[in-house]
Protein backbone atom coordinates (compact mmCIF):
# COMPACT_ATOMS: atom_id res chain seq x y z
CA UNK A 1 0.00 0.00 0.00
CA UNK A 2 1.56 3.44 -1.16
CA UNK A 3 1.41 5.97 1.68
CA UNK A 4 -0.34 9.12 1.38
CA UNK A 5 1.88 12.62 0.28
CA UNK A 6 1.33 15.37 2.52
CA UNK A 7 -0.17 16.93 -0.43
CA UNK A 8 -3.15 14.29 -0.18
CA UNK A 9 -3.46 14.54 3.67
CA UNK A 10 -3.62 18.26 3.49
CA UNK A 11 -6.26 17.54 1.11
CA UNK A 12 -8.41 15.40 2.99
CA UNK A 13 -8.13 17.25 6.44
CA UNK A 14 -9.14 20.59 4.38
CA UNK A 15 -12.15 18.65 2.90
CA UNK A 16 -13.40 17.16 6.36
CA UNK A 17 -13.39 20.52 7.88
CA UNK A 18 -15.39 21.59 4.84
CA UNK A 19 -17.73 18.60 5.37
CA UNK A 20 -17.66 19.08 9.11
CA UNK A 21 -18.40 22.68 9.30
CA UNK A 22 -21.05 22.61 6.26
CA UNK A 23 -23.14 20.29 8.62
CA UNK A 24 -22.78 22.91 11.26
CA UNK A 25 -23.91 25.50 9.00
CA UNK A 26 -26.95 23.76 7.64
CA UNK A 27 -28.11 22.72 11.00
CA UNK A 28 -28.83 26.00 11.92
CA UNK A 29 -32.40 26.66 12.19
CA UNK A 30 -34.34 29.46 10.70
CA UNK A 31 -35.21 31.18 13.76
CA UNK A 32 -31.17 31.27 14.91
CA UNK A 33 -30.62 32.48 10.58
CA UNK A 34 -32.85 35.35 10.71
CA UNK A 35 -31.33 36.79 14.13
CA UNK A 36 -28.12 36.24 12.63
CA UNK A 37 -28.81 38.33 9.56
CA UNK A 38 -30.56 41.09 11.43
CA UNK A 39 -26.88 41.12 14.19
CA UNK A 40 -25.16 41.32 10.88
CA UNK A 41 -26.83 43.65 9.29
CA UNK A 42 -26.26 45.92 11.86
CA UNK A 43 -22.72 45.46 11.83
CA UNK A 44 -22.67 46.15 8.19
CA UNK A 45 -23.92 49.74 8.13
CA UNK A 46 -21.82 50.89 10.46
CA UNK A 47 -18.71 49.75 9.39
CA UNK A 48 -16.94 52.97 7.55
CA UNK A 49 -15.71 51.11 4.66
CA UNK A 50 -19.20 50.42 3.67
CA UNK A 51 -20.39 53.95 4.23
CA UNK A 52 -18.49 55.50 2.27
CA UNK A 53 -18.32 52.67 -0.87
CA UNK A 54 -20.01 53.24 -4.31
CA UNK A 55 -19.36 49.67 -5.71
CA UNK A 56 -20.44 46.82 -3.63
CA UNK A 57 -19.86 43.20 -4.75
CA UNK A 58 -22.27 40.30 -2.88
CA UNK A 59 -23.10 36.74 -3.37
CA UNK A 60 -26.50 35.01 -2.67
CA UNK A 61 -26.57 32.87 0.34
CA UNK A 62 -26.80 29.26 -0.29
CA UNK A 63 -25.87 26.45 1.31
CA UNK A 64 -26.68 27.63 4.95
CA UNK A 65 -24.74 30.30 4.42
CA UNK A 66 -25.77 33.54 6.56
CA UNK A 67 -28.25 35.59 4.50
CA UNK A 68 -27.14 39.01 3.06
CA UNK A 69 -30.41 39.79 1.36
CA UNK A 70 -31.16 42.63 4.36
CA UNK A 71 -28.05 44.22 3.53
CA UNK A 72 -28.59 43.91 -0.34
CA UNK A 73 -31.77 45.94 0.17
CA UNK A 74 -30.08 48.07 2.56
CA UNK A 75 -27.30 48.78 -0.19
CA UNK A 76 -30.39 49.57 -2.35
CA UNK A 77 -32.02 52.19 -0.07
CA UNK A 78 -28.73 53.67 0.15
CA UNK A 79 -28.29 54.10 -3.48
CA UNK A 80 -25.20 51.66 -3.76
CA UNK A 81 -24.21 49.90 -6.72
CA UNK A 82 -24.14 45.91 -5.90
CA UNK A 83 -22.78 43.57 -8.23
CA UNK A 84 -22.73 40.12 -7.80
CA UNK A 85 -20.45 36.76 -9.03
CA UNK A 86 -21.14 35.23 -12.40
CA UNK A 87 -19.10 32.00 -13.32
CA UNK A 88 -17.05 33.15 -16.37
CA UNK A 89 -17.94 31.42 -19.55
CA UNK A 90 -15.01 31.27 -21.27
CA UNK A 91 -11.87 31.44 -18.84
CA UNK A 92 -12.46 28.34 -16.56
CA UNK A 93 -11.98 28.61 -12.68
CA UNK A 94 -12.90 32.82 -13.10
CA UNK A 95 -15.91 35.28 -11.74
CA UNK A 96 -17.26 38.39 -13.78
CA UNK A 97 -19.15 40.73 -11.79
CA UNK A 98 -22.31 42.10 -13.05
CA UNK A 99 -24.49 44.72 -11.38
CA UNK A 100 -27.85 43.34 -9.68
CA UNK A 101 -31.05 45.22 -9.17
CA UNK A 102 -34.53 44.04 -8.37
CA UNK A 103 -35.12 43.45 -11.74
CA UNK A 104 -32.21 41.81 -12.65
CA UNK A 105 -32.83 38.54 -15.01
CA UNK A 106 -31.52 36.03 -13.34
CA UNK A 107 -29.96 32.08 -14.28
CA UNK A 108 -29.08 29.17 -12.40
CA UNK A 109 -24.80 28.24 -12.60
CA UNK A 110 -23.28 24.67 -12.92
CA UNK A 111 -23.76 24.82 -9.24
CA UNK A 112 -27.46 25.30 -9.01
CA UNK A 113 -26.97 29.24 -7.47
CA UNK A 114 -28.60 31.81 -8.83
CA UNK A 115 -26.53 34.77 -10.54
CA UNK A 116 -27.46 37.35 -13.17
CA UNK A 117 -27.78 36.94 -16.86
CA UNK A 118 -24.72 37.87 -18.37
CA UNK A 119 -24.70 41.11 -19.90
CA UNK A 120 -21.26 42.58 -20.74
CA UNK A 121 -22.84 46.17 -20.32
CA UNK A 122 -23.47 45.38 -16.47
CA UNK A 123 -19.79 44.50 -16.11
CA UNK A 124 -17.80 45.84 -13.67
CA UNK A 125 -13.87 45.23 -13.21
CA UNK A 126 -12.54 43.98 -9.76
CA UNK A 127 -10.37 47.39 -9.51
CA UNK A 128 -13.38 49.15 -9.69
CA UNK A 129 -15.41 47.68 -6.65
CA UNK A 130 -14.51 49.42 -3.16
CA UNK A 131 -15.43 45.95 -1.03
CA UNK A 132 -15.69 42.39 -2.20
CA UNK A 133 -17.88 40.11 -0.44
CA UNK A 134 -16.02 36.65 -0.13
CA UNK A 135 -18.39 33.80 1.23
CA UNK A 136 -16.14 31.38 3.16
CA UNK A 137 -16.94 27.87 4.79
CA UNK A 138 -14.36 28.02 7.06
CA UNK A 139 -11.71 30.61 8.98
CA UNK A 140 -9.51 30.93 11.60
CA UNK A 141 -8.30 34.19 13.61
CA UNK A 142 -5.25 34.56 11.46
CA UNK A 143 -7.71 35.41 8.25
CA UNK A 144 -7.28 32.25 6.36
CA UNK A 145 -9.88 30.71 5.07
CA UNK A 146 -11.50 27.72 3.30
CA UNK A 147 -13.88 28.14 0.49
CA UNK A 148 -15.79 25.55 -1.31
CA UNK A 149 -12.76 24.13 -3.38
CA UNK A 150 -13.04 26.03 -6.64
CA UNK A 151 -10.61 28.60 -6.22
CA UNK A 152 -12.68 30.65 -7.81
CA UNK A 153 -12.31 33.85 -4.86
CA UNK A 154 -8.53 33.09 -4.27
CA UNK A 155 -7.88 33.66 -8.34
CA UNK A 156 -10.12 36.93 -7.88
CA UNK A 157 -7.93 38.15 -5.10
CA UNK A 158 -4.44 37.18 -6.11
CA UNK A 159 -3.61 40.36 -7.87
CA UNK A 160 -5.37 42.41 -5.56
CA UNK A 161 -2.99 40.54 -2.56
CA UNK A 162 -0.21 41.34 -3.87
CA UNK A 163 -1.40 45.24 -4.09
CA UNK A 164 -2.22 45.32 -0.36
CA UNK A 165 1.26 44.16 0.84
CA UNK A 166 2.50 47.25 -0.89
CA UNK A 167 -0.49 49.41 -0.61
CA UNK A 168 -2.75 49.05 1.99
CA UNK A 169 -5.86 50.97 0.77
CA UNK A 170 -5.69 49.13 -2.66
CA UNK A 171 -9.29 48.16 -3.66
CA UNK A 172 -11.26 45.93 -3.69
CA UNK A 173 -10.93 45.82 -0.37
CA UNK A 174 -12.62 41.87 0.77
CA UNK A 175 -14.49 41.16 3.73
CA UNK A 176 -15.59 37.38 4.88
CA UNK A 177 -19.01 36.82 5.52
CA UNK A 178 -19.46 33.81 8.29
CA UNK A 179 -21.47 32.38 10.98
CA UNK A 180 -19.34 32.12 14.44
CA UNK A 181 -19.67 28.01 14.02
CA UNK A 182 -17.37 28.37 11.22
CA UNK A 183 -14.12 29.86 12.64
CA UNK A 184 -11.53 26.79 13.23
CA UNK A 185 -8.53 27.02 15.38
CA UNK A 186 -6.04 26.14 12.31
CA UNK A 187 -6.68 26.64 8.92
CA UNK A 188 -4.38 24.03 6.83
CA UNK A 189 -3.59 26.49 3.81
CA UNK A 190 -1.91 26.12 0.34
CA UNK A 191 0.43 28.48 -1.69
CA UNK A 192 -2.32 29.92 -3.52
CA UNK A 193 -4.68 30.78 -0.40
CA UNK A 194 -5.38 34.51 -0.23
CA UNK A 195 -5.69 35.30 3.38
CA UNK A 196 -8.22 38.62 4.25
CA UNK A 197 -7.74 41.35 5.82
CA UNK A 198 -11.66 41.34 7.86
CA UNK A 199 -14.00 38.45 8.54
CA UNK A 200 -17.23 39.88 10.23
CA UNK A 201 -19.73 37.34 11.96
CA UNK A 202 -22.15 38.60 13.86
CA UNK A 203 -20.40 38.21 17.30
CA UNK A 204 -17.01 39.55 16.07
CA UNK A 205 -14.87 41.46 13.74
CA UNK A 206 -11.49 39.38 12.79
CA UNK A 207 -9.18 41.49 11.65
CA UNK A 208 -5.69 40.64 10.19
CA UNK A 209 -2.75 42.03 8.54
CA UNK A 210 -3.12 39.79 5.51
Amino acid sequence: MIPASSQQLTNNYRQSIRQKIRSKRNALGQRYQQIAASTLLIKLIKHSRIQSANNIALYLTNDGELDLQPFIQWCWQQNKTVYLPVVHPFSKGHLLFIRYSSGSIMTTNKYGIQEPKLDVRQIITTQQLDIIFTPLVAFDSSGARIGMGGGYYDRTLAQWHQRYLIEKQSKPYPIGIAHDCQQVVTVPTEFWDIPLPEIITPSQNVTSSA
